[in-house]
């Protein structure tokens, strides 16, 4: 074995640290956050909270959990997200491996038409116009499919196909089975890596996402959480907060924020060390050529 010279210490050394310094960097804003929305209104507006709570305080958490509005609101988000999830890993992924074939005729105008929209849209007016006119308002349809494919995750997934041994698919077709056969029973079990980063990447943005609600969503009870959250922050709470007192108006509107923040990202964190594995090495196959 060889030993490792003094120059490659001292690099790892310093890598180290500056590693750890670029972790307590990034760390540092979610602590901060965690802990102000759990501290006292005079301790967050007087600066005292850093770390740890100062304070200690559940009133915002109250107020907001005891508003019957903020579940259904909840409940929508997690509807919406997970059928606009499913939708566009379907979508992306038979469009990306159509693309990966390099064979078919007009693959360049198919690519041509997908990056054209990364650069150019119709517009909000048009594309308002477009989902009332086929009267997706009111429905989950309204989220789901105007966002149905992302062309960045379309692009990786289909560099992802790419790289994936043709030879494999030649054999299939040998033993029977069809385009969607090769899809199902040999692709798709190979690609765990990218589909997983994928469904992260697509969670993430619809579980995020509140300016669609916010457009085509006329009633209370049919927007998702982001948007609940975002009226309270506002000022335009829901029928749980109406009855509030001056003191406990004044607490919310000093953390409001912080705990917004809390309970959108939590979902998505307890998530994430679940994917996290399959997601560099999602990305990476997909972007690199070997």
């Amino acid at each position: 074995m060889v030993k490792p010279s003094r120059s490659y210490r001292v690099f790892q050394g310093v890598n180290g640290v500056i590693l750890t310094i670029v972790v307590l960097v990034t760390l540092y804003p979610f602590v901060n956050i965690l802990a102000r929305s759990f501290s006292g209104e005079r301790q967050i507006r007087a600066g005292e909270v850093t770390l740890l709570p100062k304070g200690f305080n559940l009133t915002t958490y109250e107020i907001v959990f005891q508003d019957s509005m903020f579940w259904r609101n909840y409940g929508n988000t997690v509807l919406y997200t997970v059928v606009a999830t499913v939708i566009a890993m379907v979508l992306t992924t038979c469009y990306a491996y159509v693309l990966s074939k390099k064979h078919l005729k007009g693959r360049g105008v198919l690519v041509g038409i997908a990056v054209f929209t990364m650069f150019f849209t119709g517009g909000l007016i048009p594309n308002y116009i477009l989902v009332t006119s086929l009267g997706l308002k009111n429905s989950v349809w309204a989220i789901a499919l105007p966002n149905a494919i992302s062309v960045f995750n379309l692009l990786v997934m289909k560099a992802f196909f790419e790289n994936l041994p043709t030879d494999l698919e030649e054999a299939a077709q040998i033993d029977g089975l069809n385009t969607y056969g090769v899809l199902l029973r040999i692709v798709l079990p190979l690609s765990k890596a990218v589909v997983a980063t994928m469904v992260l990447f697509y969670s993430v943005s619809f579980w995020n996402s509140w300016f669609s609600a916010f457009l085509y969503m006329d009633r209370t009870d049919l927007m998702p959480v982001t948007v609940y959250l975002r009226n309270l922050i506002q000022g335009a709470t829901g029928g749980g907060n109406a009855g509030a007192g001056t003191e406990q108006l004044s607490q919310v509107g000093a953390n409001i924020q912080a705990v917004t923040i809390v309970l959108t990202a939590l979902p998505i964190l307890c998530v994430y060390p679940f994917v996290q594995r399959y997601f560099v090495s999602g990305v990476m196959l997909g972007a690199v050529k070997g």
